[in-house]
């Protein structure tokens, strides 16, 4: 390999979307190991990677959305409201544990495709939409469950809180779904027309319609996986929780999917981005508060500095797509 060929690889290795965020999980990961010695502990890495689990899987669907442009405030609220449906029809109504899964996915999906038809068919924006809906959510998860909690769950609900080992440390089954699903999202992002067309979509709307991209069709695709997504997650969520409450998931995961995104390096303005970025970005979070944690400081100091590089990472993206218009 000659020179000129070694310098081009490494200006597009130094320029690739995911550097920047990779760069700065490595630094946040060195500043805790020399600030602690139990972060780089095997089973500590399990906990992050347990913690990150449920968000990191609600990012994807957000970052399906982002790089359509769009934004989708209600992802924590329609989980919750999925896993209380899961829950309660399987323990109060006594619904089997398949249908109840199903039933509690199809919600979520639900809420999906409300959002892809609103955007597309009435043209409201999606920060509109999903606030309203993050609302609507809101309510039916308490009215549903009439703010009890469920317990006593069948072992299939349970299931993505199981654990094996590798090695002496203990992982869950949750952790190799999400990394399954992000595989997936990738290759259809960058390995299919589907995903060519969702950043043409998310660059120039008119201009991808222009060339013959049916972009109702791509947005309504968008919103429905992404509304896929968060009924997974909801299935997660009760593995991790072992319970059906109605209170989970609605206070941190719609800022942290949304933080997780813009940390990778996906552009609000949409168009740019990838969804591996998204992973180190949701990795990034939980790598933060995990070390926090373990230094001793307060949980309100963590939200502190995530709410600091949220506004450093879109003053970037907002410095970055000036220059490039």
């Amino acid at each position: 390999m000659g020179p000129t060929r070694t310098l081009q690889l490494a200006r597009r290795l130094i320029t690739a979307p995911t550097v920047g965020p990779f760069i700065a999980l490595v630094l946040t990961m060195v500043f805790f190991s020399l600030k602690t010695d139990r972060f780089f502990q095997a089973q500590n890495f399990s906990l992050v990677l347990q913690q990150v689990m449920i968000v990191g899987v609600l990012a994807i669907g957000q970052t399906l959305v982002i790089l359509t442009a769009g934004i989708d405030l209600s992802v924590g609220t329609v989980m919750a409201l999925g896993q209380v449906i899961m829950t309660k029809l399987a323990v109060a109504n006594g619904v089997p544990v398949v249908p109840a899964l199903l039933l509690g996915v199809l919600t979520c999906v639900g809420f999906g495709v409300l959002h892809g038809g609103l955007v597309t068919g009435v043209r409201l924006p999606p920060f509109i939409i999903t606030l309203g809906t993050l609302n609507i959510a809101f309510a039916l998860t308490h009215i549903i469950s009439n703010d009890l909690t469920f317990t006593g769950l069948p072992k299939l609900e349970l299931f993505w809180g199981r654990t094996f080992s590798i090695s002496g440390t203990d992982f869950t089954y949750g952790v190799v779904l999400m990394l399954v699903l992000y595989a997936l999202a990738w290759y259809g992002l960058n390995q299919t027309a589907w995903g060519r067309h969702v950043y043409a979509t998310g660059d120039n709307r008119e201009a991808a319609r222009l060339t013959g991209i049916n972009t109702n069709r791509v947005l309504l695709s968008v919103y429905t996986l992404a509304g896929l997504t968060y009924g997974i997650a909801a299935w997660l969520l009760i593995g991790r929780t072992q319970v059906g409450d109605p209170n989970a998931g609605q206070t941190t995961e719609n800022l942290d999917s949304i933080t997780a995104v813009v940390l990778g390096g996906t552009s609000l303005f949409g168009g740019r981005g990838t969804v591996i970025g998204t992973l180190i970005g949701a990795l990034i979070v939980g790598v933060f508060r995990n070390g926090l944690t373990l230094i001793g400081v307060s949980v309100i100091y963590q939200y502190l500095v995530t709410g600091i590089l949220v506004i450093l990472a879109v003053s970037v993206d907002q410095f970055l797509h000036r220059r490039n218009g």
